[in-house]
């Protein structure tokens, strides 16, 4: 009998949502506004449709995929159960890009909102507070941080709805530019180029990430082939809901809206919308937000680590320990919280360069994973499965390929130089004996419960 501790499961729908938009963080609209607004041309409407469009494809592959492979890794285990284990553990080394870099980028925000908060504190002294609060947390369990998620969520939907009801009552009492709440204008391109607009969807997406991080906890979540599924559509749809009625409501209220700097100018945006008030209230629900986002980012990480350590890709005893009491995966959340300790030599953008290659690259390949597993090992070739697992997968891959190739010059060096390192650590591990390489993997299979 396996004695393995294992992982606990114990998650719902519900859950899974919240962890997902949680990690997505619907507050990013508001953090990411002012370079979203210049990059699409101020259509935010149309960019954000079309980023809309080009994640839920890629939504649906990760929902066929899920149901193939319900264990945790995500886009790893697809492309290596799909395609080829070698080919797996070059996606999932560019993933890990994706995962290691995210609760950085969660710290190092929450930082920088404290310090303008409380600036007698430099950021690093938050940088080390938080990296430890999330090692706690993660450490206690999985339910603990869906309750704190499941909170987050609830404040960052109802500070959404109360800026959109202040642009809803400004319009309604004559305050906006215009008189009405219906309106075909933000649909239309009018005279900005699609060029531009495609330029701002591609940066848009990073909005959406997040709902492929709850496909690392499909060990921790009940009936994970009919729930992960259900829950990734929601993540996406409730998210694609909210980002596109805030750029509506503004775009048509306030369409000579301007701002001087792009940093700042979400901040602009809602005390011109509710005065000093909204403007407080928004600071606060973003230092909330971005703690959530740090749970979530740990959460993720570590149970990828996991998978990764489970297969010996990574050193199995290290990386695949279960604590005994808390049934989480302890070893990989101190590794990872002290990594974040780099959130105070790194600046922001470099950890977003990370994640975006990361994402993208990941992206791409769960989509051709579809087509590999369905299409062509289990020749899934009717008329209506050519579309499902041939026709919906290429369009996810070749739209987000191409979004890929729009990432800067620098991105893709750093991406390349980072793949290289992980052929080469490949290469070596091949080339060691057999006895290192392999491992007894029946010694580590997680029991379902």
């Amino acid at each position: 009998m396996n004695n393995q501790p294992a992982l606990s499961k114990s998650l719902k729908v519900y859950q899974i949502v919240f962890l997902g938009l949680a990690w997505m963080t619907p507050m990013i609209f508001f953090t990411v506004y002012g370079v979203a607004y210049d990059a699409a041309g101020g259509q935010m409407v149309l960019a954000y449709l079309i980023a809309f469009l080009a994640i839920f494809f890629t939504a649906y592959s990760y929902s066929r995929m899920v149901k193939a492979y319900p264990i945790a890794g995500s886009a790893y285990t697809y492309t290596k159960k799909a395609i080829h284990p070698r080919l797996g553990f070059l996606v999932g080394w560019a993933l890990l890009l994706d995962y290691i870099f995210s609760p950085i980028i969660a710290i190092l925000t929450f930082g920088i909102f404290m310090h303008t908060e409380f600036p007698s504190i430099p950021v690093y002294v938050w940088v080390i507070v938080m990296n430890i609060i999330l090692a706690l947390v993660n450490i206690v369990g999985i339910k603990s941080v869906a309750r704190i998620s499941g909170i987050s969520v609830v404040v960052q939907i109802l500070f959404i709805s109360l800026f959109c009801l202040f642009i809803i009552k400004d319009i309604a009492t004559g305050q906006a530019s215009s008189s009405t709440l219906f309106s075909l204008h933000p649909f239309l391109a009018s005279d900005v180029p699609f060029t531009t607009i495609f330029s701002g969807a591609a940066l848009i997406c990073f909005c959406f990430l997040g709902f492929d991080a709850v496909t690392t906890m499909a060990e921790e979540t009940i009936q994970p082939e009919r729930t992960i599924p259900k829950a990734i559509f929601l993540i996406v749809c409730i998210a694609a809901v909210m980002y596109i009625a805030i750029s509506y409501f503004t775009q048509i209220a306030y369409p000579g809206f301007t701002f001087t700097n792009p940093d700042n100018a979400a901040y602009t945006l809602v005390k011109l919308v509710g005065g000093n008030l909204l403007s407080s209230l928004f600071i606060t629900v973003l230092i909330i937000a971005t703690f959530t986002q740090g749970v979530s980012s740990v959460t993720s990480v570590t149970r990828f680590l996991y998978a990764l350590g489970r297969e010996s890709v990574l050193p199995q005893k290290v990386f695949s320990y279960i604590h005994p009491t808390f049934k989480t995966p302890v070893v990989n959340i101190l590794l990872v919280t002290a990594f974040s300790f780099l959130g105070m030599f790194i600046d922001l953008n470099t950890a977003v360069t990370f994640v975006s290659f990361g994402a993208l690259t990941a992206f791409t390949f769960v989509n051709l994973s579809v087509i590999a597993h369905f299409y062509i090992k289990l020749k899934k070739r009717s008329f209506t499965e050519t579309i499902l697992y041939l026709i919906f997968p290429l369009i996810g891959a070749a739209f987000i390929g191409w979004l890929l190739t729009l990432l800067n010059k620098d991105t893709l060096l750093i991406g390349v130089a980072w793949l290289t390192v992980g052929f080469l650590y490949l290469f070596v591990k091949s080339r060691l004996p057999a006895p290192f390489v392999k491992r007894d993997h029946s010694k580590v299979t997680v029991p379902e419960k």
